[in-house]
Order: structure tokens, then C-alpha cells, then sequence
């Protein structure tokens, strides 16, 4: 039983640090006509390292991605 239940601790110890260091791409807003700002959010040090790119939008999708410019 105490088996079973370090097993489980470690698994949800490994689940939860396995988290928190992946990255999400969202809140995306426009800017003008032709750009787009998207957010990139991280779990690391709650955000230490969130960065802003500005994308230019095409019919076939964000091109030209630059990072850590004002909009």
C-alpha cells in the first residue's frame, strides 16, 4: 500500500512540474489592418517569461512573427 501511494505522489509530482513549464499561445488582438499581437503565456515562475509577438496577418495565416516590439 505505501508502494501504491509513493507511486501515485511521484507521478503527480512529475505531472505538476511538467506543467507549469510549458508555454500557451493566446489572446490574440488586432493592431491596424495587416498585424496581430499574440501573447505567449507561461506556467515558469508564474509568467517570468511572457513575451508579446506582433504577426502580420495573411489569408494563409501569421507570417513575418517578431518578437518584443510595441505594437
Amino acid at each position: 500500500m505505501k508502494r501504491i501511494f509513493r507511486l501515485l505522489v511521484l507521478t503527480g509530482a512529475m505531472v505538476s512540474v511538467i506543467s507549469m513549464t510549458g508555454c500557451a499561445y493566446g489572446m490574440a488582438t488586432s493592431v491596424g489592418k495587416d498585424y496581430v499581437v499574440v501573447l505567449r503565456q507561461d506556467g515558469f515562475l508564474f509568467g517570468a517569461l511572457r513575451k508579446a509577438f506582433v504577426c502580420k496577418a495573411t489569408t494563409s495565416g501569421l507570417t513575418g512573427c517578431r518578437d518584443n516590439e510595441n505594437p
